[in-house]
């Protein structure tokens, strides 16, 4: 199940306009960098730039029992490990890896 879809935009006050109207909900989270939308226990982000992992499209994030486990299991089956497993705090464990045409799949994982 996808837990987490991240977008990144270059101007986080307009993306918030445009994301509010589309989903009807306000933030959960609003900062300088990162706007965060809970739309019935799917999140929606917005991130400033494209954050710290620099994307330049969205990507959505597969919900895992085991992210290391997937994680070798993607590789195993020719994925290639773009970010490596990282806290990115209360314990939530992020992870993407590129599929044989490029595009970015991330994993999550809740403890």
């Amino acid at each position: 199940m996808i837990k987490t879809m991240l977008h990144p935009v270059s101007d986080l006050a307009a993306a918030k306009a445009v994301y509010t109207a589309l989903l009807g909900v306000a933030p959960s989270t609003d900062s300088s960098y990162y706007v965060g939308f809970d739309v019935d226990g799917l999140q929606i982000g917005l991130v400033l730039g494209g954050g710290p992992q620099a994307m330049t499209s969205p990507v959505a994030y597969w919900e895992v029992p085991d992210i290391e486990a997937r994680l070798a299991e993607l590789v195993a089956a020719g994925a290639v490990v773009k970010d490596p497993v990282r806290d990115v705090g209360a314990g939530r464990l992020v992870a993407t890896v590129t599929d044989p045409d490029g595009n970015v799949l991330g994993l999550l994982q809740d403890r």
